[in-house]
């Protein structure tokens, strides 16, 4: 059963890894509001999710307003968040950092930041009213250092890293938990392309890492603020 009431709000909910994640807690009992670029890949998750309450939301994370509109639906139609699990981001590899272009960094920033400071500038204030609530978000093993031709990447997913513990450090005198989970390769058809040589056995299966997120959102991780777990399956 759901720890608390309101729902678990799930941001780049229509990839490999949301779906994982909203079948988690959809499994657990929570009401779920999946935000996401495309209707259609919503509507058909909605459609998966069997007899779950579900709230579709297609909007550009990357539009703060729409971001905020949509916090508002949420709260309107379950009554408050009690989990916000930011999913949302992007990878890029190949520039030396030196020759990266400028859109690149842009990009990587929007996807790996951005999107999240939208969420949580919508969805904290909502925690804070009733002084409890959970956010996780999703940095990467890579970013604990730097590594050639990945730069961009890294400081993104470093930044989300830092913010995520500086959130952590802001709000838990108001009862709100920040961590992060830092997954290594996730077991995703994507991956499996680009990587046909590559054991997938070793990745991260997206239901494992679900759970370690599951978690994080739940009153078993009341005492944990800040925290950025590894999750590296068998790499």
């Amino acid at each position: 059963m759901p720890s608390e009431a309101g729902c678990v709000l799930i941001t780049g909910a229509a990839g490999v890894l949301g779906h994982a994640v909203a079948a988690h807690f959809a499994a657990h009992g929570d009401r779920l509001a999946l935000l996401g670029h495309s209707n259609d890949a919503l509507e058909a998750q909605v459609r998966e999710l069997k007899g779950a309450d579900v709230l579709p939301l297609a909007i550009d994370l990357l539009d703060a307003t729409a971001v905020a509109a949509a916090v508002e639906k949420t709260v309107a139609r379950f009554g408050g968040i009690r989990a916000a699990i930011h999913l949302a981001g992007g990878f890029t590899m190949g520039s030396l950092v030196h020759e990266t272009d400028a859109d690149t960094w842009q990009r990587m920033l929007d996807l790996n930041v951005n999107t999240m400071l939208h969420s949580a500038a919508a969805v904290v204030p909502v925690m804070r009213r009733v002084r409890r609530g959970f956010i996780v978000n999703v940095g990467a093993a890579a970013a604990v250092r730097g590594a050639a031709k990945i730069g961009a990447y890294i400081a993104s997913k470093s930044a989300l890293m830092r913010l995520t513990e500086s959130m952590a450090a802001e709000l838990r005198e108001d009862g709100i938990n920040v961590n992060a989970v830092l997954p290594t390769t996730i077991d995703t058809p994507a991956n499996r392309t680009s990587m046909p040589k590559a054991d997938p056995a070793r990745w991260v299966a997206p239901a494992a890492l679900a759970d370690v997120i599951g978690f994080l959102a739940s009153d078993a991780a009341r005492a944990v603020h800040g925290a950025l777990i590894p999750v590296s399956g068998l790499s």
